[in-house]
């Protein structure tokens, strides 16, 4: 198995920590974004959009963070516990993983790449945006419950981890949010989970 990746991408951080959380054996291929490795005819053969990540397994290849999360749940994991089986629970779960993809992207995400990476992307717009998604949907949500769905982790807390956890390192304060600073420190505290890196650490560690 292969992992196309880069540390700086939330969207390749759920699928490394899927893959470590499951204690998955694979190989991390390092995609560099800053050269452009990701546009090259041979990488667009495995992800024609050009992105991270990218698994390939045997004969399955995949190009979406979230299906990616939904493959190795149920190709990986005997006892099913990260992707529930009751159909509501199920269904709970593939509502957080669109949030993952749409509000999180918008304003978690967006702040990001707007802060380190030039991206032409209204960043007080996404604050505001972050702000909005915690006030509304996060942080009620992790008041009443340890877990996005359910009584235990599931691959809709990993695909929504990454960006918010990372939006602190953009400036945007979580102190009004108690409850989804609370539900990251659980995250992280699972045996497995790895901490998503900041900016400043991964361009450090490669200069």
């Amino acid at each position: 198995m292969k992992l196309y990746t880069h540390p700086l991408s939330g969207h390749a951080h759920r699928a490394t920590a899927m893959l470590s959380l499951l204690n998955v054996d694979h190989e991390a291929v390092l995609v560099d974004l800053q050269t452009g490795a990701h546009k090259q005819p041979e990488y667009l053969k495995i992800s024609p959009l050009g992105q991270v990540p990218a698994l390939v397994d045997g004969d399955v290849t995949l190009r979406d963070s979230t299906s990616i999360l939904t493959y190795l749940a149920m190709q990986y994991d005997a006892d099913r516990t990260w992707l529930p089986t009751d159909p509501v629970a199920a269904a709970q779960v593939q509502e957080w993983l669109t949030t993952s993809v749409k509000e999180v992207f918008e304003g978690p995400c967006g702040a990001r790449i707007a802060k380190f990476f030039g991206v032409p992307i209204d960043y007080d717009g996404a604050v505001e945006k972050t702000h909005a998604l915690m006030n509304t949907m996060f942080e009620p949500r992790l008041a009443e419950n340890d877990w996005l769905v359910g009584n235990r982790p599931t691959i809709a807390d990993v695909a929504n981890y990454g960006y918010i956890a990372a939006v602190e390192e953009a400036g945007v304060s979580l102190a009004d949010y108690p409850n989804v600073k609370a539900w990251l420190a659980r995250l992280e505290a699972l045996d497995g989970f790895p901490k998503i890196q900041s900016v400043a650490e991964i361009m450090g560690s490669a200069a």
